[in-house]
């Protein structure tokens, strides 16, 4: 197994579609190479972002195969894999191990809202089956239950559980899981706003909603936290908060893949049951993209 430990911004990619709602692979080949240039520590398929609920397993292994193909050992790709049905999990983490992903991203089961013990079972039951390190990835909104941090600091004993991706939004626990994990655990924000804010606490980057739209600024932001720029980073921030808080205006990936039309990279399409933008927000995504600019000189 590769035991690499994932540090700075990762983008969790959308996934672009065509006019007939199939997957537009030529775009998504233009958005990977793009992300990399700009700079992009590590990427982040088939996610929440990437709109995983609603892909075919076939789809969903070919935009692996896609991301893989493209990075060409440029940076790990960490493929979402999760599922609420562990047999159902371990089956595609296999599928996804096989088309050449270095990492998996593993949801905590959604909708059926395990004990946390079933929760650590769950994850271990994966990590027996596949050969690849696991980034554990907590987001009580979608899932409807949350990891504790005891749960998260079980989890992360075991080296095959490199990291998470944490988007509970409760500071205490997040600072909990901070001052206890094990050398080599890396903690990553699940929420772009409270990035800076956490790697101050001692975290290690994040896997970025925006950074699909303004690569170059959110790495730099991470990287100047990372160097010790406060200063730097508070800048960047700054020009980078509207489009933060108008990416979640409505359901992920929704405004972010609006953003991505504007700057002409993608078409704004979406798959039921989510539908593109309200078009009342419309004005305020291209202000945000607007002021987005000044994060870099």
């Amino acid at each position: 197994m590769t035991h690499r430990l994932l540090r700075g911004c990762g983008t969790a990619l959308v996934t672009p579609f065509n006019a007939d709602g199939s997957v537009d692979e030529a775009s998504l080949v233009e958005l990977i190479d793009w992300q990399i240039d700009e700079g992009i520590d590590f990427l982040v398929p088939c996610g929440s972002t990437g709109e995983a609920a609603t892909l075919s397993v076939e789809e969903h292994l070919r935009i692996v195969e896609i991301t893989v193909e493209r990075a060409d050992g440029r940076v790990p790709v960490v493929a979402g894999s999760g599922s609420n049905d562990t047999e159902k999990c371990i089956a595609l983490s296999r599928a996804v191990a096989e088309r050449g992903a270095t990492h998996l991203l593993m949801v905590s089961p959604m909708y059926n809202k395990p004990p946390q013990r079933g929760i650590v079972l769950h994850f271990r039951a994966v990590a027996d089956a596949v050969d690849l390190p696991l980034l554990l990835y907590n987001v009580p909104g979608r899932t409807a239950s949350n990891m504790t941090a005891s749960t998260t600091l079980e989890l992360a004993a075991d080296p095959r559980m490199i990291g998470i991706k944490e988007a509970s939004a409760d500071l205490d626990q997040i600072s909990e899981i901070l001052r206890h994990r094990p050398h080599g655990f890396s903690v990553l924000s699940g929420d772009d706003a409270v990035t800076l804010p956490l790697m101050a606490m001692g975290a290690d980057g994040v896997v970025s909603v925006v950074s699909n739209a303004v690569p170059r600024q959110m790495t730099e932001l991470v990287r100047s936290m990372d160097q010790g720029d406060v200063e730097r980073a508070r800048e960047i921030q700054e020009a980078l908060i509207d489009l933060m808080g108008v990416a979640f205006v409505e359901s992920n990936p929704i405004p972010v893949k609006a953003a991505l039309a504007e700057l002409g990279r993608i078409t704004d399409r979406v798959r039921l049951p989510l539908v593109p933008l309200a078009d009342h927000h419309r004005d305020a995504v291209r202000a945000a993209l607007e002021r987005a600019s000044g994060g870099t000189p």
